[in-house]
């Protein structure tokens, strides 16, 4: 595609006022004012000719990026001829699920026909992000003309769950907790099953002593515990309408799937044995119970296979179906959002019968934009009812989670930065006091 440049259409205004004194003064010869134009036209048709050239434009992905990162893609631009131009514009047809800087736009210094430039992209969601065509555009010799290449492309980025925190935090929270007696070598004298028999030893508590045992060997004896292994944790992960609305620009399942797979890691790395399952209207995804640091790998592809749903979460159904699957009692770990008292009371109806049996942790994030509006001094009428509204939401929403609270269930309510930390250490604390 061949079309004028800026340039040529203001140099072919700029005549408009000559052709206008020519008509005026020389009504005879008005032909002549058309000169000017036509030599602009003129131009701009040898610039477009002589500019003829072949030039292409390639995209290079990663292999795939967590989703909230910003990956740098590469376009590399090729124009062949004698007389190459010194600079192109590159533009790609971005996926919904990434958002490029300067809409896909970028300048690429050219040497000889060859050049390259790295375009910053923010993945947005998780799924496959589709680049499917690329434009590559240059000017000719004199300005005047474009010249525009539509080049098809078939590039996929795979937008994965973020599991940068545990690369880059994993080893350095378990290594903080792994000196609380959580540890195989370090860990005796905690939790409830038992290690060894042992003589008793002056400091030890007396409530261990085994007395039959002591009256056989004619000394005190005693029985040395340690923390129990093989808890089953299992993750409840809400994929509801409510989950997919964004907090700090990435959706709250997101944030959610950060935090459950670094906990994951940390528990896999502490012998108990980990599941996930996801809902909203139904149950989606329901995996079993996996143990051992490579089964992390079969935990972060099914993590990558929850949908982002537009439908309320039943939570009576997905939670009663987890808890006719599971046998023994467990840890459940329910990552969940709610606005409305209607949906929270379903929420602390279903809690009331998972806690007879199984150990419930929920985790909400902070709603900071509610607390925002609500702490805000107020300028006109309208930041007066915003107010209002925002203190009876959060005003409902500790009065669900006091609830909740008062049933027994363990309640994390976090910063969307930190949820990642703040479960781990609530993992780690319940865990610490035996109660899983």
């Amino acid at each position: 595609m061949i079309y004028p440049t800026r340039m040529a259409v203001l140099a072919a205004a700029a005549g408009a006022p000559f052709a206008l004194l020519v008509a005026v003064a020389l009504p005879d010869r008005w032909f002549v004012g058309l000169a000017w134009p036509v030599a602009v036209l003129a131009l701009t048709l040898f610039d477009a000719l002589n500019g003829l050239r072949a030039g292409t434009v390639t995209l290079a992905l990663p292999s795939s990026a967590a989703v909230g990162a910003t990956i740098e893609a590469t376009l590399s631009v090729v124009i062949e001829g004698a007389r190459p131009p010194a600079s192109a514009e590159v533009a790609i047809g971005a996926s919904p699920l990434l958002e490029v800087e300067n809409d896909g736009r970028a300048w690429v210094a050219l040497a000889g026909g060859r050049g390259a430039v790295l375009l910053p992209m923010t993945t947005l969601r998780r799924g496959t992000a589709r680049i499917e065509t690329l434009w590559l555009r240059w000017r000719g010799s004199l300005g005047l003309a474009w010249h525009q290449r539509t080049i098809p492309a078939d590039a996929a980025l795979p937008i994965l769950p973020d599991i940068r925190m545990v690369h880059e935090q994993g080893a350095q929270i378990f290594q903080r907790h792994a000196l609380q007696g959580l540890l195989t070598q370090i860990d005796r004298g905690d939790g409830t099953d038992f290690d060894a028999l042992v003589e008793f030893r002056s400091g030890m508590d007396r409530r261990g002593l085994d007395w039959k045992q002591s009256a056989r060997h004619m000394k005190l004896h005693a029985k040395e515990f340690r923390s129990e292994r093989n808890n089953q944790i299992v993750f409840a992960v809400d994929a509801g309408r409510q989950m997919s609305e964004p907090v700090a620009g990435l959706p709250r399942v997101d944030r959610a799937v950060s935090a459950m797979l670094l906990t994951a890691w940390i528990a896999l790395k502490l012998g108990d044995r980990v599941a996930l399952h996801a809902f909203d209207s139904r149950p989606r995804i329901a995996s079993g119970l996996v143990s051992g640091v490579p089964a992390f790998a079969s935990l972060q592809r099914l993590a990558a296979q929850i949908e982002y749903s537009g439908e309320e979460t039943n939570y009576t159904f997905a939670l009663t179906t987890l808890a006719t699957r599971l046998t023994r009692r467990s840890m459940i770990v329910l990552f969940t959002e709610f606005t409305d008292l209607t949906s929270a009371d379903f929420m602390v109806r279903a809690a009331a019968r998972i806690v007879n049996t199984h150990l419930l942790l929920v985790v909400v994030l902070r709603d900071e934009e509610v607390e925002r509006i609500a702490d805000r001094a107020p300028a006109t009428s309208e930041d007066v009812t915003r107010a209002v509204t925002a203190a009876a939401l959060l005003r409902d929403r500790k009065l669900v989670l006091t609830r909740l609270q008062h049933l027994g269930v363990h309640v994390i309510e976090s910063e969307h930065d930190r949820v990642g930390e703040r479960l781990v250490q609530g993992y780690v604390d319940l865990k610490r006091r035996n109660l899983l």
